[in-house]
């Protein structure tokens, strides 16, 4: 009997022999990989590393109670902290000038006013860093916590290769409902992306949440002044500026050197979220769109072409199976290899259907941004 299947049935082949190669190029070698994350602590060497943890604030007191003893206790040798103070009504500037007249290692930078056109996030960071006195810089969010007091140790020892820029990662909370557990699922898979891209030489974005980088790589950019008037973009657009100068990316995946923070508690606050964070791809270099929208097209045409075999005229039942059985098979492998290296365990058995929902999200989400163009703003 000849050997035939309809278009519908080549397309899920085709599909899933894309997410297979990215998964054995690209994902299990990160997920396999085992680095010495535990070392024990070296004051000659972190005084050749001084770092300066910049944070920019606007409205949040409450959070920066948080996050200020935890940084204010991490365990290194030589760090200040630059907390930059935007145009804030509540108590953020008075918690600041607390903060300032018991440690001399805090520096406040107030910012009284944006001028007109620029993104308000990257001007106040902008006058974070010049100054900023030390020639490493670790960006954190006001609504974020380390995990450890060794973070900014772990983080530091990214430069330790010679890198310019210290890629790290920050996941969500848990918490329970269903927007939860798609939030942090989806910060795992692109987690899995810029993190596993990263390690096969090719970064192309960071997390504002847990970033590091010379204050030289931020000066030979310009800073931000590329997408300065463009909401987004902090943190992935300024990684993308100094891969295109040739500086040099390290990835940090150590329990102990991340950051928490909290998740959307609503559908809306995610959508608008992600609206944000997706309107600054169109930016990335093209080889990066093709690599990563080669990655969700064929995701998302996996899962198109499925229903599709369902509505035809005698659906080919043999080459769907054994379509799924590959496909899901080798995104569980691919997830669950992910979650250990990045210390962010979850439940396995809803990867399925977080999978599928998320990749449908992502399609609307797309076509929203081509229909209607209406940035979030800063806080």
């Amino acid at each position: 009997m000849p050997f035939h299947l309809s278009p519908v049935s080549w397309l899920l082949v085709l599909c899933v022999a894309v997410q297979l190669w990215y998964a054995v190029y690209y994902f299990w070698p990160f997920g396999r990989r085992r680095v010495a994350e535990t070392q024990e602590p070296d004051a000659a060497h972190e005084a050749e590393h001084p770092v300066s943890i910049v944070v920019a604030a606007r409205n949040a007191a409450d959070q920066l109670r948080q996050l200020m003893p935890a940084l204010l206790n991490q365990e290194y040798e030589r760090f200040e902290v630059v907390l930059i103070d935007d145009r804030s009504d509540d108590e953020t500037v008075l918690y600041a000038q607390q903060l300032t007249q018991y440690y001399p290692n805090v520096r406040l930078v107030t910012v009284e006013r944006t001028p007109n056109n620029l993104a308000p996030k990257k001007y106040a960071l902008t006058l974070g860093v010049k100054v900023a006195r030390y020639p490493y810089l670790l960006f954190t969010d006001a609504d974020c916590v380390p995990t450890s007091y060794q973070w900014l140790r772990h983080m530091a020892r990214g430069f330790d290769t010679g890198a310019d820029l210290v890629l790290g990662y920050g996941p969500y909370a848990e918490a329970p409902g269903l927007l939860n557990k798609l939030v942090r699922f989806e910060t795992l898979l692109t987690g899995l992306q810029y993190l596993g891209f990263a390690e096969r030489g090719l970064p192309y974005m960071g997390v504002g949440r847990n970033l590091a980088y010379t204050k030289q790589t931020f000066m030979a950019t310009k800073g931000f002044a590329s997408h300065i008037r463009q909401l987004s973009g902090d943190d992935d657009l300024l990684v993308q500026d100094a891969v295109q100068l040739g500086r040099q990316a390290a990835v940090v995946t150590a329990a102990e050197a991340q950051t928490l923070s909290l998740a959307p508690t609503t559908w809306r606050e995610w959508w608008h979220q992600k609206r944000r964070h997706m309107a600054a791809g169109n930016r990335y270099r093209f080889a990066d769109r093709l690599r990563i929208g080669t990655f969700i097209l064929a995701n998302g045409l996996f899962y198109l072409a499925t229903l599709a075999a369902f509505v035809v005229p005698d659906p080919e039942w043999v080459a769907l199976a054994g379509a799924w059985v590959v496909r899901t098979s080798t995104a569980l492998a691919t997830y669950a290899q992910a979650s250990r290296r990045l210390h962010d365990r979850q439940p396995l058995w809803l990867f399925p259907a977080l999978d599928a929902g998320y990749f449908f999200a992502y399609f609307l989400l797309t076509a929203s941004l081509v229909l209607y163009r209406n940035p979030s703003r800063w806080k």
